[in-house]
C-alpha cells in the first residue's frame, strides 16, 4: 500500500483553531489615545518581503525581530533604524508554523512555534542556547494537530500548538500551550518543569483557559494571560493561581506589559481573521492600562491600510510610548508613537 505524507504544516492550515465569537468590548467613557504610525519603518534588502508578521519583539538596544510565517518561517533582526542585520535559524528545525518571538533581560531571542511544538532560546548573536518541547517524530507519519487524542494527558515537556512566553525576575519561564492545551506551565530557569494551571481539556472558570494565546508577565511576578476563546484576560500569581479575569475589553488576542518601573499592561481586542461580518465596527482596538487592570485609554480603528489594523496578533511595548504591532493579514508590521490623552482620567 503507497502511504502518502502531509507536511504539517498544510495540517495547520486545514486544522480549524476552536471555534469564538469576537467579542465587542463593553468598557466606555475611556479617552482616545492619539496616535501617529510609521507603517514602513522596516527596510528589507532587495528581493525580500515579510509573510504573516505573526509576531514582533525589541531588545535593549532597541533592536527588532519579525518571526513571520512565509514559504520557510523567518525570524528577521533590524536594527533601531529599521534597517535589515541579518535573518536567525535559516532552515532551523523548530520553524515551522511561527507564533510568537520575545526577548528576555539578557538580550536572548525566544522563539514560540505552532507547528513544531517548540519553544527554542537564541544568543544574541543567534546559537542555539535551550530547546523546550519536540517537533513530532516524521518516522510516525502525519499526526493530528488538534484537539487532543482521547484520555490524553498534557505531558511535562512536550507541548500542542504553543503560543507564548515569558519571565519573572528570577528567570523561571512560563508557556502558554496553547491551540489543544489549554494551560499554562512554569519551569524554573535550566527548563525543569515546576507547575501547570489548566489542563488538556479546556475550561472557563478562573485558573481554566480556552485558548491561551498570549502571555506576560509583570515585575511582580504575576502572569497576564490573553484567554481567546473566552473573551477574557486572567491573571495569575507567580505559583499560577487565579487573581481576577478581565472581562471588559473584548477577546483576549494578546497582552504586553511594558518596561521600565511603571508598567502598563496593553490588550488588543484584534479586527479577527475573516473579517466577519459587523467586526469592523466592534474590534480592532489596543487598550492601555494599570497593573491594577484600571484602563487609562485606547487607541487604533481596523482597517486593512496604515493607520489601520489587520489582525494585531502581537505588540511590543518594552517603550509603552513606541508600540510597535505585527499583523497577519496586512503582512507588515507598524510602529506608533502614542501621545498624551485629549481627556485625562478613565473607566471600568
Amino acid at each position: 500500500m503507497k502511504r502518502i505524507f502531509v507536511p504539517r504544516v498544510a495540517l495547520l492550515v486545514l486544522v480549524l483553531a476552536p471555534a469564538f465569537a469576537q467579542r465587542k468590548a463593553t468598557i466606555q467613557d475611556i479617552p482616545e489615545i492619539p496616535f501617529t504610525t510609521v507603517p514602513n519603518f522596516l527596510k528589507l534588502p532587495p528581493g525580500e518581503y515579510l509573510g504573516e508578521a505573526v509576531a514582533v519583539a525589541t531588545n535593549s538596544k532597541g533592536h527588532i525581530f519579525v518571526f513571520h510565517r512565509s514559504n520557510n518561517n523567518r525570524l528577521f533582526e533590524f536594527d533601531q533604524t529599521g534597517k535589515f542585520i541579518k535573518e536567525i535559524g535559516s532552515g532551523f528545525l523548530g520553524f515551522e508554523f511561527a507564533h510568537s518571538v520575545r526577548v528576555d533581560k539578557d538580550d536572548n531571542i525566544w522563539t514560540v512555534d505552532e507547528g513544531s511544538n517548540m519553544v527554542t532560546k537564541f544568543s544574541p548573536e543567534g546559537r542555539v542556547l535551550m530547546v523546550l518541547g519536540r517537533r513530532p517524530l516524521a518516522v510516525l507519519g502525519v499526526l493530528p494537530v488538534a484537539p487532543q487524542p482521547p484520555n490524553r494527558t498534557a505531558q511535562k515537556y512536550e507541548f500542542c500548538r504553543p503560543t507564548d512566553i515569558g519571565w519573572d525576575p528570577q528567570g523561571n519561564i512560563f508557556i502558554s500551550d496553547g491551540y489543544c492545551n489549554n494551560r499554562v506551565v512554569k519551569y524554573d530557569k535550566d527548563g525543569r518543569f515546576i507547575a501547570q494551571a489548566g489542563s488538556e481539556k479546556a475550561g472557563s472558570a478562573l485558573g481554566e483557559f480556552n485558548l491561551p494565546h498570549g502571555l506576560q508577565v509583570d515585575l511582580q511576578g504575576n502572569v497576564w494571560v490573553a484567554d481567546r476563546t473566552n473573551n477574557r484576560y486572567q491573571v495569575l500569581d507567580n505559583n499560577l493561581k487565579p487573581i481576577r479575569e478581565i472581562t471588559n475589553v473584548g477577546t483576549g488576542w494578546t497582552v504586553c506589559v511594558s518596561g521600565g518601573p511603571h508598567q502598563y499592561v496593553f490588550f488588543s481586542n484584534s479586527n479577527p481573521n475573516g473579517n466577519m461580518p459587523g467586526t469592523w465596527d466592534s474590534t480592532g482596538e489596543i487598550y492601555k492600562a494599570e497593573l491594577d487592570g484600571k484602563v487609562l485609554g485606547r487607541f487604533g480603528r481596523p482597517g486593512k491600510a496604515a493607520p489601520g489594523f489587520q489582525v494585531v496578533h502581537m505588540l511590543d511595548c518594552r517603550n509603552p510610548n513606541e508600540i510597535i504591532v505585527g499583523e497577519i493579514e496586512s503582512w507588515r508590521a507598524q510602529k506608533l508613537i502614542l501621545k498624551p490623552p485629549a481627556v485625562n482620567g478613565g473607566a471600568q
